[in-house]
C-alpha cells in the first residue's frame, strides 16, 4: 500500500472573479518524484503556495504530510523543504555558515548540524570550499547546495520550483542524481520544470492548463495516450488550447 503524503480534493483559489486554480484533485505518494507542469499562467505557483501552507485556499480540501491545509499550516512548514529557481541561500555567508544557519532554522541540534554539515560537504565534494563565500560558487554548485540544504532536516516532501533554470545540461543531470538519492530515502519530490526532458525523469506528471489539471499519469502512459513520442509533444497538445498567460 502506497503512503499518501499529498492529497487534494477540488482545491481552488480565487482572486476576486479570477480563478487561479480550479478544483485541483490529486494524490502524491511517499518517495515519488512528481512533476507539476504547465505553461506560464497555468496556476502552478498559486497551487504550490497553497500546498506549502503559504496561501489559504478559497475552497476544497487538502492534507500535506498528514496535516490539514487550513488548520495546521505551521506543522506543514516544519515537514517540508522548499527550493526556488532564484537562489535561496545567503551569498555573503560561507558554504558552512549557510548549512549551520539553516540547520538552526530547521531546529536541528548542534550535534546533528555538525554531523549533517560534514556529511553534506563530503557528498557534494565541497570540503575544500567550506569556508568560501557562497556568492563565489558557480551557479550549478549553488543549486546543488541549495537543494541539499532544503532537505537537511529530512522533510517528508520537498517542493522544487524550476530548480535547474539556467544551469548547463551536465549539471542538471548531476542535480537529478541528488533528487533520485533523496527519493530513495523516502523524501517525496514535487517539482515544476520547463524542461521536458526532466519531465521524463518523473514517476508521474500532472499538466495544468488554465488553472485545471488536464492530464495526470506516468510519462510513458501520457505519450501512449496522446500517441506521441515525447513529453514535448504531450505538453504542446494540451497547452496549445490555453486561453491565459502571465
Amino acid at each position: 500500500m502506497k503512503e499518501t503524503v499529498i492529497k487534494t480534493e477540488k482545491l481552488t483559489k480565487r482572486f476576486g472573479d479570477f480563478i487561479a486554480t480550479n478544483e485541483i484533485t490529486l494524490e502524491v505518494y511517499k518517495g515519488e518524484i512528481f512533476g507539476f507542469l504547465g505553461a506560464n499562467g497555468a496556476g502552478k505557483t498559486t497551487a504550490m503556495r497553497m500546498l506549502c501552507g503559504l496561501s489559504i485556499p478559497s475552497s476544497g480540501d487538502a492534507a500535506i504530510a498528514g496535516f490539514d491545509i487550513y488548520k495546521q499550516t505551521e506543522c506543514i512548514k516544519k515537514n517540508i523543504g522548499y527550493m526556488s529557481q532564484k537562489f535561496s541561500l545567503y551569498e555573503d555567508l560561507t558554504v558552512l555558515e549557510n548549512i549551520k544557519f539553516f540547520g538552526g532554522i530547521y531546529g536541528l541540534t548542534d550535534k546533528k548540524i555538525k554531523s549533517k554539515s560534514e556529511e553534506l560537504l563530503y557528498e557534494l565534494g565541497l570540503q575544500s570550499e567550506a569556508k568560501k563565500l557562497v556568492g563565489s560558487l558557480p551557479l550549478g554548485w549553488k543549486q546543488k547546495l541549495s537543494f541539499s540544504v532544503a532537505i537537511l532536516h529530512e522533510p517528508k516532501i520537498v517542493f522544487l520550483d524550476e530548480p535547474t533554470g539556467g544551469v548547463d545540461p551536465v549539471t542538471r543531470r548531476q542535480f537529478w542524481d541528488l533528487i533520485y538519492s533523496a527519493a530513495d530515502r523516502g523524501i517525496t519530490i514535487f517539482v515544476t520544470t520547463h524542461y521536458m526532458d526532466e519531465a521524463e525523469y518523473c514517476n508521474r506528471i500532472s499538466i495544468m492548463v488554465d488553472g485545471r489539471i488536464k492530464a495526470l499519469d506516468s510519462p510513458a502512459n501520457l505519450k501512449k495516450q496522446f500517441s506521441v513520442g515525447s513529453m514535448d509533444e504531450v505538453f504542446f497538445e494540451l497547452a496549445r488550447g490555453a486561453k491565459r498567460s502571465e
